[in-house]
């Protein structure tokens, strides 16, 4: 249940290949799929900063990204990810990611977009994972909290002038922005 949809995977994939990305931050990491789709997309000299915070289950993923041989395409930060992404401003990374995809605690998906954003370059995409809830998002008698954490930031993203947004029945729901 926590593993990203194939079709999501498969869809980041193709955004990263035909986008020439070389920077992708990747919140939200459990066993290394999303991290290990972006980095054999990318060439040779890209990079994923991939954040979380379970080593439990990270050490699942660096064995899935040593097999595969992208293992030294992936820096992996082990600590809540609002403060690896706002380390990333700190080290003047602002603007310079292509691609984001933001897959992690709920609850914080709007903090984690603020942050990445200032990360994003203009041009560059951010992919939000489970953005549908499963059609939650739709009952607004549903008051379940990352429901009305998605009802919350899917109503921000669609006023948001500093991106243009598609939401999709991908998944259990994937929206994408891109930074103007």
């Amino acid at each position: 249940k926590m593993l990203g949809a194939p079709e999501v995977l498969s869809l980041n994939s193709l955004i990263i290949r035909t986008t020439g990305t070389k920077k992708v931050l990747d919140i939200g990491v459990f066993t290394g799929a999303s991290a290990l789709a972006a980095a054999l997309a990318m060439p040779e000299d890209g990079h994923v900063l991939a954040c979380d915070v379970s080593e439990e289950f990270t050490n699942k993923a660096k064995k899935y990204w040593k097999e595969a041989n992208v293992d030294h395409k992936i820096k992996l930060v082990l600590a809540p990810a609002a403060e690896t992404l706002q380390a990333a401003l700190d080290n003047d990374e602002a603007e310079t990611f292509d691609f984001a995809f933001i897959d992690a605690d709920k609850g914080n998906y709007e903090i984690y977009y603020e942050l990445t954003l200032k990360l994003l370059r203009k041009g560059g995409t951010i992919a939000f994972d489970n953005t549908l809830t499963g059609g939650r998002v739709l009952d607004d008698s549903d008051e379940q909290p990352n429901t009305v954490s998605f009802r919350s930031l899917n109503g921000k993203l669609a006023k948001d002038d500093r991106v243009y947004t598609v939401m999709m029945n991908i998944g259990d729901g994937l929206t994408l922005v891109t930074k103007l």
